[in-house]
């Protein structure tokens, strides 16, 4: 009975691992054929695709990713299509003025921090406030960033975050803790995400990737 048991529990560890290996595969085939070497971090892809199949509200196969490892002055927002395989914008963005100068390296889910949230969001309505164009963001993770709302965390255009900035400041320009983009590409941008596409912020924060449960479901 005993080696009954223990040949049950080795088959069932060989078939979940088998799954893992299959998706992680699946994965990568879908980063090399959307050509993203070289433009997206794989491991940001990978942890964004992770999450992203486990959102149920999402109405769209549209993900944004915003890769805090780099540098501000470079681009570091993705948007890809993830039916049709496509990239669809690349872009500057912003990130809290608390977070970091060039690099965004500490983050915050309270009010008044002036920090950036780390996570999933998903999109929602847009409106015209005092930033112009604004999209509303969702967020998904208790403690991590589901106080984005009531923190008027949104998507929005500024001419700070424009890349002429970078040429006198040696950085872009930085937000309460809203991601900021580029005043020409913030409408295009914000009406292809809004309503109900996943939006994943990555940094490659240990702190970020112990308590996130899309990246610990099955852990």
């Amino acid at each position: 009975m005993r080696k009954l048991l223990l040949s049950f529990l080795l088959l069932q560890i060989i078939i979940f691992s088998a799954i893992g290996s299959t998706t992680s595969n699946e994965y990568r085939q879908l980063y090399d054929d959307m050509q993203l070497n070289g433009i997206v971090n794989y491991n940001a892809f990978e942890q964004a695709l992770i999450g992203y199949n486990q959102i149920d509200s999402r109405k769209k196969n549209i993900i944004t990713i915003i890769d805090f490892t780099k540098p501000s002055i470079e681009e570091r927002l993705y948007v890809l299509d993830i039916e049709n395989r496509k990239l669809l914008f690349k872009s500057h963005v912003s990130h809290g003025k608390n977070s970091g100068e060039n690099y965004a390296t500490s983050f915050s889910n309270k009010a008044g921090s002036n920090q950036s949230s780390l996570g999933f969001f998903v999109t929602d309505n847009i409106y015209y406030g005092k930033n112009g164009y604004s999209l509303v963001l969702h967020g998904l993770e208790e403690g991590i960033n589901d106080l984005a709302k009531q923190r008027a965390v949104v998507i929005h255009g500024a001419a700070y975050a424009n890349p002429a900035f970078i040429a006198s400041n040696r950085r872009l320009g930085r937000s309460f803790g809203c991601p900021a983009l580029p005043e020409a590409l913030a409408k295009p941008i914000i009406n292809t995400i809004k309503d109900g596409s996943v939006l994943f912020i990555y940094a490659n924060d240990k702190n970020y990737s112990k308590k996130s449960h899309f990246l610990n479901k099955n852990s």
